[in-house]
């Protein structure tokens, strides 16, 4: 049983080296959580007992999916944008939380979303015609 253990524990450690870190989510970043969540649950290393030994394995394979972008692969997209419009590149610097630290035209891509996706006042909404 003890060996199960010591196998999962060198699976999620190859995870966790795999894992990239992204310096710009200081605080919120997933690799750096995922390396604290496999340091709290296995604290004692290879040594460490798995209360759920089918729940760890279903949860490694579940972040090794991610990690290894099967759903990425098996689900191309058309373009690397979302329902909003918004590059990938443009994103990632409102996801960083740099937002505060950015020049002038970022803050101007911020107030541009900021105004795209705020509720429009009832005088901005044209009026629907009456069906008939």
């Amino acid at each position: 049983m003890n060996r199960m253990s010591a196998t999962r524990y060198r699976r999620f450690l190859k995870l966790c080296e795999e894992w990239p870190r992204d310096e710009t989510k200081k605080g919120r970043d997933l690799g750096t959580f995922l390396r604290q969540r496999v340091a709290a649950a296995f604290r004692e290393g290879e040594n460490t007992q798995i209360s759920d030994p089918e729940k760890c394995d279903q949860m490694y394979e579940s972040l090794a999916h991610i990690n290894g972008n099967v759903y990425r692969q098996r689900f191309p997209r058309v373009r690397d944008t979302s329902f909003t419009g918004v590059t990938v590149e443009e994103c990632k610097v409102l996801l960083s939380g740099s937002m505060q630290h950015t020049d002038e035209d970022k803050k101007g891509l911020w107030k541009t979303l900021m105004e795209r996706f705020s509720p429009k006042s009832p005088e901005d909404v044209p009026e629907k015609a009456p069906e008939k």
